[in-house]
């Protein structure tokens, strides 16, 4: 690969009182190009990702990263969309430019704005990230799709609520680690597993702690040329960055095997010429836990049917085999939307750098991030080795 992360910035996620989509994109834009040691008028290129979808009435957004300072003025400036998979789409798009030889140093920045929508308008606006001639009418919107998804594996594999209630508490409380995110509280293993008036069933065998949050919040990160990029403090590779895309409706494939997943996984290896047992850790797409069950299988971590394994024996722990989420995830990180994919880079990022405060996994060398899009419809897979 030829590009590399030198900066990067995280606002902290959650309901953000008096926050606007463009004053979040101004923060971490600032933040980000101060970090990597540069100007603005140093950029060359903008990419801004950006789900809305309605969540925003202003959806024609990608010069408001402008806004941070009039040097950006005349500077390429455009907004991608892919899902949930936003923010790794935007990072992709940076990467191809500098690629190409079009830009030498790209700034990246992700935001959503979610938590100002009503409940039941945020459900029909995520539920867009389906099928909707097979998907459209599903009760419960994009958490009935994965409460369906849960079903499905429950059928042929056996009840796993153990297996969920177990993800969900260890995202609670990695996520008292991580001083962005959105829900720094911890959830016992007991409290997970049992219905109950707090953690009531939400679709499926899906109760409300097995749902990500919904959540404003927004980060960037600078992407630099490889040759120049030792010239910076810091400089974070990409020995691979994937996208795999796969059918959208559900019924034209065995949405149980991830196939998409699995694909750039495959792809990302092959790049790297590396595999799972060189990461130090993962940061995975945990929607649903039922999302990130499935991606320990599509991973290679398990064969398809044992997710269960990774987490039962203790693997995917701060202290296990394969550290999968130390920031909490999108379950207790939070997940907005077009943030979520830049987020995951950033933190790597800290990871890599031995500045990821409580986070930290001891002697982190390499790290494999996950982000999808969809029910693993659009499939971004990178992985990250810091050169400096």
């Amino acid at each position: 690969m030829t590009a590399c992360i030198v900066g990067w910035a995280h606002s902290k996620f959650g309901k953000l009182e008096g926050a606007t989509v463009e004053s979040m994109i101004v923060d971490v834009a600032t933040e980000a190009v101060a970090h990597a040691g540069l100007e603005p008028a140093d950029i060359d290129e903008i990419v801004l990702g950006h789900f809305n979808g309605g969540f925003s009435s202003q959806d024609f957004t990608s010069s408001l990263v402008l806004q941070a300072d009039p040097a950006f003025r005349f500077k390429p400036a455009t907004r991608v969309e892919n899902a949930c998979a936003t923010g790794s789409a935007a990072i992709a798009q940076g990467i191809k430019t500098i690629e190409a030889g079009r830009a030498r140093k790209v700034l990246v920045v992700g935001v959503e704005q979610m938590t100002t929508t009503a409940g039941r308008e945020i459900g029909n606006i995520l539920l867009k990230a389906s099928y909707l001639p097979e998907d459209g009418e599903t009760p419960m919107g994009f958490a009935g799709v994965f409460g369906k998804i849960a079903g499905l594996y429950f059928e042929r594999y056996g009840d796993k609520s153990e297996a969920l209630a177990m993800i969900a508490s260890k995202a609670h409380k990695n996520g008292m680690s991580n001083p962005f995110a959105q829900m720094r509280k911890e959830f016992p293993y007991e409290f997970c597993l049992q219905e109950s008036e707090k953690n009531p069933v939400v679709a499926g065998p899906l109760k409300r702690t097995d749902c990500s949050l919904v959540s404003d919040g927004a980060a960037a990160v600078v992407l630099s040329e490889a040759a120049s990029a030792k010239s910076h403090e810091r400089a974070i590779l990409f020995r691979a960055n994937k996208q795999v895309s796969d059918f959208l409706p559900m019924s034209k494939r065995d949405i149980l095997q991830f196939d998409g997943c699995r694909e750039a996984w495959r792809q990302a290896f092959d790049d790297s010429k590396l595999n799972l047992d060189d990461l130090s850790l993962v940061e995975t797409h945990d929607c649903f836990t039922i999302a990130e069950l499935i991606e320990y299988e599509a991973m290679g971590l398990v064969p398809a049917g044992q997710g269960e394994r990774a987490i039962k024996e203790g693997w995917v722990t701060k202290g296990g085999k394969l550290p999968v989420n130390p920031s909490g995830g999108l379950k207790a990180k939070g997940h907005p939307i077009g943030a979520t994919g830049v987020s995951m880079h950033a933190l790597m990022a800290m990871q890599l750098t031995n500045t990821a405060c409580d986070m930290q996994i001891e002697n982190a060398t390499i790290g494999g991030i996950f982000n999808m899009g969809g029910a693993a419809v659009a499939n971004y897979v990178s992985i990250l080795e810091r050169v400096k």
